[in-house]
């Protein structure tokens, strides 16, 4: 029978240090003997400090599971600002009764993550509560990364300007139907899987010319329309959308005519979106396309002068409309 979380592997004693040793600080790379601060060496340039908590349901689902989805996370929150991912934190709360060997499927998960989007889990906490306290397993992962100066602007998208053109990645929504269908047992002809991702790599293709580059987001709770509307106030410009360039998958789009959902409004995990000066796009999805990050990526609009704030959707039907921010709560917990 499989070992089982309890009590005493939080307690700091002998169960919780061999856990975080034989476990943690072995799968992670962590140098013994352990200290209460990571010593890091970092290169000259900004810091980008990004954190964020994950409570997904299920834990497991078809491309990934929880610990993926944490280093992914906050390895691209660090990417799309413009800045080198480098060291992450990995902080567990872990419910009394956690199946071990899961745990260490999760934790391995993470490594192998990490590895592949070469960035190090340096340190971490491991807290354990009493049976129903919390839902299984619920992680925090923290990340730095390096800002070089010719960057800085890519997160406040401030060199914005009307004729940018925006491009995403690939088809948007992958991973929030993922969840659903995992809650719920649907299937479908073509099986669909998380689009989980660490996007790092594929940026630094696309940030090689860096002025070209003027915005770029991860298109994570509200989707596209939540991004598209945050950049249209913050940049106070216009944005116009064309929807028969959002390659959204038949999957994704079936399942929201029969929910009512908009595609455009469900998360992704390894979806990004780009606005880039308008000379330079083509060159940039050509970049984007030999990434296996971004071989689905298109152009899908453009940053216009007029109605400051508003994102129009020019539809496949032929008219246009508001695409508006994303209200209520479509699906808990999907991250």
């Amino acid at each position: 029978m499989s070992e089982k979380i309890s009590l005493s592997h939080g307690s700091g004693g002998r169960q919780a240090q061999a856990l975080i040793h034989d476990l943690f600080a072995a799968r992670f790379g962590m140098k013994l003997p352990m200290t209460d601060s990571a010593l890091l060496r970092v290169p000259p340039g900004i810091i980008a400090f990004t954190t964020d908590s994950y409570v997904v349901n299920p834990l497991f689902f078809p491309g990934g599971n929880i610990g993926k989805l944490a280093v992914c996370g906050t390895v691209n929150d660090l990417a799309v600002s413009g800045a080198e991912p480098k060291y992450l934190s990995a902080a567990f709360i872990i419910e009394e009764g956690f199946d071990i060997d899961e745990l260490g499927l999760i934790v391995s998960s993470m490594a192998d993550e990490a590895e592949a989007a070469g960035v190090s889990i340096v340190t971490g906490d491991t807290k354990v509560v009493e049976k129903g306290q919390c839902d299984r397993i619920f992680i925090n992962t923290s990340g730095v990364g390096i800002l070089k100066d010719e960057l800085m602007h890519i997160s406040s998208g401030s060199s914005v300007m009307p004729g940018d053109r925006l491009i995403i990645n690939g088809p948007p929504g992958d991973h929030a139907v993922t969840i659903l269908a995992s809650r719920r047992n649907f299937s479908f002809d073509t099986p669909m899987a998380s689009d989980c991702a660490s996007l790092n790599r594929l940026i630094e293709k696309v940030t090689v010319k860096p002025g070209a580059v003027h915005f770029m987001r991860d298109l994570t709770r509200g989707g596209l329309a939540a991004v598209l509307n945050e950049l249209a106030v913050m940049a106070r410009c216009g944005i116009t959308i064309d929807e028969s360039s959002v390659p959204v998958k038949e999957a994704v789009r079936g399942l929201c005519e029969i929910l009512g959902f908009d595609p455009l409004t469900l998360a992704s995990e390894g979806r990004v979106l780009i606005v880039a000066d308008e000379g330079e796009a083509e060159g940039i999805v050509q970049r984007m396309h030999a990434d296996p990050q971004g071989s689905g990526a298109s152009i899908i609009g453009e940053i216009t002068s007029g109605r400051e704030g508003r994102v129009i959707l020019k539809s496949t039907a032929g008219g246009s409309r508001f695409l508006e921010m994303p209200s209520g709560q479509l699906l808990p917990r999907i991250c």
